[in-house]
């Protein structure tokens, strides 16, 4: 099997539910998401956050959309000062307990994984930009963090 790195995309920031949320987009196909998985995959987001616990409310999600029928969201939400909580979500992929291989019907999965190759490069960027906005100044400040994103081009090649 030959390896290839997919496409990054980055989105602006929306607000769900009270919380802010940054957008990675992952897809081997240089057009992007398609706009019916897109809006499929937020309107199930509210279900995947947790409830504010004081710290600023911030979320950064990563949506895959798969090779074949898959679509994958993972949401990567700030808790308790500094840890991670995690919640995911997935369409078109019977392994992960689809219904269908409906690409826009997304249900949350029971397994534990935390996402692929692919999804994870977002992650080591989030965590310095959160100490670098949240935890490292004085006073967090909540609107550096937002913009501060992993740039766009490839989910590999992040020397």
């Amino acid at each position: 099997m030959a390896f290839t790195e997919k496409f990054l995309t980055v989105p602006a920031p929306i607000e769900v539910a009270g919380r802010w949320i940054k957008r990675y987009h992952v897809t081997a196909d240089p057009a992007g998401i398609a706009p019916d998985v897109e809006k499929a995959a937020y309107a199930i987001l509210p279900e995947l956050l947790p409830e504010p616990d004081g710290t600023p409310p911030a979320t950064f999600v990563v949506l895959h959309r798969g090779g074949d029928d898959g679509a994958y969201l993972n949401a990567y939400s700030w808790v308790w000062d500094n840890v991670l909580h995690y919640r995911n979500a997935a369409a078109g992929q019977p392994v992960l307990g689809c219904p269908d291989r409906d690409s826009t019907h997304f249900v949350v999965p029971s397994l534990p994984w935390i996402g692929c190759v692919w999804e994870l490069p977002p992650i080591g960027h989030e965590r310095d930009a959160w100490v670098r906005h949240i935890l490292a100044p004085d006073a967090p400040d909540l609107d550096a963090y937002l913009t501060d994103t992993l740039a766009a081009g490839t989910t590999g090649d992040r020397t």
